[in-house]
């Protein structure tokens, strides 16, 4: 069976002294906040200003990391002021344990909308598309109207989405379908499927990344040149992402630019990232500080593959054909297009 492997060693290769101290920073504040959450949950009055003050306290630090850093954007660090709360809001559903599945759903839906805007919707100065929709009013003629929609065609016409698979499926999908919309022609991106695990005997300082070859779908020729799209809900220790595309450059791929999407981020998984990769350029909703030691991210949301689709037991390992076919014919007719490129890829139709 083929397979590439990469090791935290490696990755943390990257990391700058610097990166390294304000890590340790963060790590000793989490300390801290640690210590006020049984008081918390046992009700204590007049923990809640300690722990916003260290929550405070560590935003400052990633935030003065995430200005001197190139190639790391925010959204709660970027973004004007008033908009601020809309993210944090919708962080603060996707965390809570309370949410289903069907709202988790929704809100990673919303996030990912968020995040579109984010990097392409919203550039001072774009030129303007204008849309005209025939609508279901025929009385007394057919009806038409006009919309003006930002011009972003070449800025999303070379892309290809790239899915980590499981957990990065879905938000992938979404991704592509605002791609599409916010096309004039209608654009639906390629796909690239690539079948990527950590290893959950390790921890986070001797972590392996295991790309398996024999399960990933994807054309090298085909991504050549291209803007390459990841969208992950989490990017914990960015080893992933960094395995995927040193092996695509080890094999004469050469893509113009990267972009990697992610509702929550570790500070340690941007760094990693943005060190390692160039002409990469991470997009995250938000900044969390601390990994634990098995390189899960802290306070983070939990296992979002597994919220958004569900664990499969050992008898029932789903493929991605099963996985599509499990989101039901309501995702499956709002992302038909998606779909049918996904199909279209794993069953060699191209």
């Amino acid at each position: 069976m083929e397979k590439v492997i990469l090791k935290a060693a490696e990755l943390d290769g990257y990391l700058l002294p610097e990166d390294k101290e304000n890590i340790l920073t963060l790590d000793k504040l989490f300390e801290r906040a640690l210590c006020i959450f049984p008081r918390l949950q046992n009700g204590e009055t007049g923990c809640e200003e300690t722990l916003i003050s260290l929550y405070n306290e560590m935003g400052n630090v990633m935030q003065e990391m995430c200005r001197k850093t190139s190639g790391i954007h925010v959204y709660s660090f970027i973004t004007p002021q008033e908009d601020h709360s809309e993210a944090s809001r919708v962080i603060a559903k996707l965390r809570d344990i309370k949410t289903d599945n069907g709202e988790f759903l929704y809100y990673i839906q919303r996030a990912y909308e968020m995040l579109f805007k984010f990097a392409w919707g919203s550039s001072p100065g774009s030129l303007k598309n204008y849309l005209i929709i025939k609508t279901p009013v025929t009385s007394p003629a057919q009806n038409f109207a006009v919309h003006k929609i930002t011009n972003i065609d070449n800025q999303i016409g070379n892309t290809v989405m790239c899915v980590m698979l499981r957990g990065a499926l879905l938000p992938s999908i979404i991704m592509s379908k605002e791609i599409e919309e916010y096309s004039s022609r209608g654009y639906v991106t390629p796909f690239a499927l690539f079948r990527i695990n950590r290893n959950d005997t390790k921890q986070e300082d001797n972590m392996e990344y295991i790309l398996d070859l024999e399960k990933s779908f994807f054309n090298p020729e085909a991504l050549h040149g291209k803007d390459l799209v990841f969208a992950d809900p989490m990017n914990a220790t960015g080893g992933s992402l960094v395995t995927v595309i040193k092996y695509l450059k080890k094999i004469g791929v050469k893509p113009r630019s990267i972009m990697f999407f992610n509702v929550i981020s570790a500070l340690k998984g941007v760094l990693r990232v943005v060190r390692a990769l160039e002409n990469c350029d991470v997009y995250t909703l938000w900044l969390d500080g601390v990994l634990n030691r098995d390189a899960y991210i802290m306070p983070g949301l939990g296992d979002a593959g597994d919220r958004l689709n569900g664990k499969d037991s050992e008898a029932n390992n789903r493929n991605i054909i099963q996985l599509l076919a499990d989101y039901g014919a309501g995702i499956a007719n709002l992302y038909r297009s998606q779909f049918r490129e996904i199909e279209n890829t794993v069953l060699g139709r191209k």
